[in-house]
């Protein structure tokens, strides 16, 4: 799948390439919390421990190029697989064995706690979500099994443009869709997709996340002078889609980016929270129940979640571990808690 020079090109960012198609990389936040500098908005609105977290993803390739995407223009780009499939079990054992390799650093740093980072060694969520097109791995369910039989949660996003492998996933911890524009106009613009038939593509899939029984999202990802346009028709596309939650999550000047974009189309928290009220005056259905300013992100849910002791976007993962493990059919509603209560205000002027 990878040629030499984008291999290289991605070892160079840090990334670990695992088998012939899958890669991984810490997340900044990850390193973040082991310095005792923060988390991520995941553990703020679920309860996800960054620090306990493997961010990765078991394809390279996606059909998409967006112009908002960390990843260089090395990477490949692909409608369909056409490569060799590694085993679901390997690529687990790849990828936890990278993630831990590029965290023996941490070992000996002077700022990073010695239990945090025993702790660390532990993990106990996939964020399949790193590069790449992850669903389109043809044994996607089968390494969503084995994640499921480790006690490791699954936080899969993909990118609008596979409807019938939306159908197709088994369950996953919390499945989010990527809304990167509200027309069709604006989407060729921002996604630069390969499917001819792309707004076909992300409407189908709108519509086939609806049917999902468990958790699901919708992730915009707000890109100032671009994207932050048109909130009625983006709150057109939520309602198909039906969704529990909507992250409002602003673009951060980071990797590859950089060549396409620049530091002023960034938003800022507050813009972020702004483009967020103005789609709530098209979703009655939701509210705000958390924000992380610094990931720029907010979250929206429906108000079933807001409970008379306050709002449950957090995930029991015990008991999620033990539904996905059962084979029997489950809901959102049976691996719901409370939202967690700490909330990071600093922000450190690192977007991650």
């Amino acid at each position: 799948m990878l040629n030499e020079d984008a291999r290289r090109e991605l070892e160079k960012q840090q990334y670990r390439v695992v088998g012939g198609h899958s890669a991984v990389k810490v997340c900044g936040w990850a390193k973040k919390m082991l310095r005792g500098e923060g988390c991520c908005y995941k553990m703020r609105f679920y309860g996800v421990v960054s620090s306990n977290c493997l961010q990765m993803s078991p394809s390279l390739s996606c059909a998409n190029r967006c112009v908002f995407c960390w990843r260089g223009y090395k990477a490949p780009v692909a409608k369909e697989w056409g490569w060799s499939v590694d085993e679901p079990e390997a690529i687990v054992d790849g990828c936890l064995a990278a993630h831990h390799d590029l965290l023996v650093g941490f070992k000996g740093n002077s700022k990073v706690d010695r239990a945090a980072y025993d702790a660390s060694k532990t993990v106990k969520h996939a964020a399949l979500s790193l590069t790449g097109e992850p669903i389109i791995y043809p044994r996607i369910n089968e390494l969503i099994n084995v994640l499921d039989e480790r006690g490791i949660s699954t936080f899969l996003v993909t990118n609008a443009q596979y409807p019938k492998q939306i159908r197709d996933l088994a369950p996953v911890t919390q499945l989010y869709l990527s809304v990167d524009a509200p027309t069709k106009e604006l989407l060729k613009k921002v996604d630069v997709p390969l499917f001819p038939d792309y707004w076909e593509r992300l409407n189908m899939s709108l519509e086939e996340l609806s049917n999902k029984k468990q958790r699901t999202c919708i992730r915009l990802t707000l890109v100032k002078d671009m994207n932050m346009t048109e909130a009625e028709e983006y709150a057109n596309l939520i309602k198909k889609a039906d969704p529990d939650f909507v992250e409002a999550k602003g673009y951060m000047f980071v990797g590859a980016s950089r060549q396409r974009l620049n530091l002023a189309n960034m938003p800022t928290h507050e813009e972020a929270l702004a483009f967020s009220q103005e789609l709530l005056k098209h979703l009655p259905d939701y509210e705000i129940a958390s924000d992380h300013p610094p990931s720029r992100a907010v979250l929206l849910a429906k108000k079933k979640f807001k409970k008379k002791d306050g709002w449950h976007t957090g995930i029991d993962f015990e008991k999620y571990h033990t539904l996905a493990t059962s084979k029997k059919e489950f809901t959102t509603d049976d691996y719901t808690k409370k939202t967690p209560a700490q909330r990071i205000e600093q922000d450190t002027g690192e977007p991650e």
